[in-house]
């Protein structure tokens, strides 16, 4: 596996000024010793214009979180990330690698979540490379490397999870999104490892039903809501019934059998529990005529 290292360079302002001297000074006596007769002499000046003229292609500008990975005749030999100009060998090929914080949303993606339940599903990642050497030599096309991978660590992580949790404690993808985004940034991180990537955050964009069940889903979803709203104002009622009775029997200001409680508790609960504006009827006798 190729590892990033630096490339041994030149500083380009200082090179750029010793082959333009090196140009204008081999042209000018080339020309003096022609017209002198020191053939010979003109033809080494022409070969060292040449040579100056081949060397100025060696020149190269990297710009701030750019890198240069440079080759030579196929061979990696480094990567330049000092931003400034530069001079190497004119023989070799620099390649621009950027080294910026990107980011992608992936499709929506229809997958089944831990259950069985089809959802709808997409993330957010953002990432940068951070070996240039990896990302170039690799993998084949490391932009596209990433968005397939990513894709396909957000697919794996839906089959884990559920979409919604049933059970007090269990991780879903809706109830957890801090941990999910945890374990989506894990996940996508050892499948780039190879290509000298760095996950910076993953998150979920989109999370729903699929369209074929989203109905049913929803109703399932009001039930629960239904059922949780009642069961606490149940405890709410039985609450106020225990208050009340325990003032009544402290202050003694009236003293009820057993028999008077349960009329009074099953009075209060049907007044707390109601949904509906409850009517008063006034009993004028007892609970015994």
């Amino acid at each position: 596996m190729l590892r990033e290292n630096v490339a041994r360079t030149a500083p380009g302002g200082f090179m750029l000024v010793v082959l333009a001297a090196a140009v204008i000074a081999s042209i000018v006596f080339m020309i003096l010793s022609f017209q002198d007769g020191r053939v010979a002499t003109g033809i080494g000046l022409a070969v060292l214009l040449v040579v100056a003229l081949i060397s100025l292609f060696g020149l190269f500008i990297v710009n701030p979180n750019e890198a240069k990975v440079v080759q030579l005749f196929g061979n990696y030999t480094g990567s330049v990330r000092k931003p400034g100009f530069h001079w190497v060998n004119p023989f070799t090929t620099r390649k621009s690698v950027s080294m910026r914080v990107r980011n992608f949303e992936s499709a929506k993606l229809k997958v089944n979540d831990h259950i069985g339940n089809p959802i709808e599903i997409a993330a957010v990642v953002v990432w940068r490379v951070v070996d240039s050497a990896e990302a170039m030599f690799e993998v084949d096309d490391f932009q596209n490397f990433v968005h397939v991978q990513s894709e396909a660590a957000l697919r794996n992580l839906s089959t884990s999870y559920a979409y919604d949790s049933h059970v007090e404690g269990e991780m879903s993808l809706r109830g957890n999104t801090a941990e999910i985004a945890i374990e989506l940034k894990r996940e996508i991180q050892e499948r780039l490892e190879r290509a000298g990537v760095e996950v910076i955050e993953a998150r979920i964009s989109h999370l729903a039903y699929a369209a074929e069940i989203a109905g049913a889903m929803l109703r399932r979803q009001q039930a629960s809501a239904v059922i949780a709203a009642r069961q606490r104002i149940v405890e709410g009622a039985v609450g106020m019934v225990e208050m009340a009775l325990t003032e009544l029997s402290r202050k003694d200001v009236v003293h009820l059998d057993e028999e008077r409680k349960a009329a009074m508790v099953s009075n209060l609960l049907v007044v707390l529990c109601s949904e509906q504006n409850v009517s008063p009827v006034v009993n004028a006798g007892t609970l015994y005529h």
